[in-house]
Formats: C-alpha cells, structure tokens, sequence
C-alpha cells in the first residue's frame, strides 16, 4: 500500500484570524496521515518506542495552494515514497471537499534508537514490509 487517505474537519482552534487554517496545523495534519498510513501496515509508533525506536522528521516541506477554511472536510493522503537504509519518505496532498489541491508536502523521517540516540536500521518486520511496497 502505498497511499493511504483519511478525511478530518477543520476546528475553529486551528484557524487564525483571517479565517484560514493556520499553516503550521499542516504539519499535525501530514503526522495524522503518516502515523495512519503505519498503523495502516501493521506499523504501530507505539510498538516501536516500547522497543526503543523513535522515528523523528528531520526534514519537511510544505507548499501552499489554497486556503483551507473553519469546517473544511479535508481530505489528506500520505504518499510512501522511499526507505534507505536509516530513512523513510513521505509525500502529501491536502484537498478540500471539490478535491481541489490545497496543499503539498514532503517530510523525512529517520530511524534512532533511543538508548544511543544515533540512527539505526529499522526493525527487520517493518524493512519486510516496506521492502513488500517496493519491489
């Protein structure tokens, strides 16, 4: 599977004062899908921190094309995009309910083991499952 898509409504608490989603929610959004898309693979976070691995974003990009608004039905979709060695990517488009392209992302995410809190291979279960995607 390499998208996964979710629908969530814009809250009152996540505009600003012109009424727009304010742009740093985007990221909670892109974490929403990408945390879904895992849990999605059998990949759950939780697991991994209980056996001390964390997965930090250590690169992101966003390019806005249209406001999303208070009430929006959003549709998010979390695009696999690769895995090497230590890394995985993902991509992301936000549209609104008229599926117009509202917003783009990328994000970078590598694998630490909390103990050293240096980077590390991925357990070997979920190298299995994103080696299953690309290939």
């Amino acid at each position: 599977m390499r998208e996964y898509q979710f629908e969530v409504r814009v809250r009152y608490a996540e505009t600003d004062q012109m009424g727009v989603v304010y742009h740093g929610n985007y990221a909670q959004y892109f974490e929403m899908g990408r945390v879904e898309w895992l849990r999605n693979m059998g990949i759950s976070y939780k697991w991994m921190e209980e056996n001390g691995v964390m997965l930090p974003v250590v690169a992101l990009n966003m390019n806005y094309k249209k406001p999303a608004r208070y009430d929006d039905l959003l549709t998010v979709k979390t695009i696999f995009k690769n895995q090497s060695t230590v890394k995985i990517e993902f991509d992301y488009e936000i549209y609104n309910e008229k599926m117009e392209l509202l917003t783009t992302g990328y994000s970078m995410l590598v694998f630490v083991d909390m103990k050293t809190g240096k980077p590390c291979l991925p357990p070997g279960y979920i190298t299995e499952k994103l080696n299953a995607i690309l290939s």
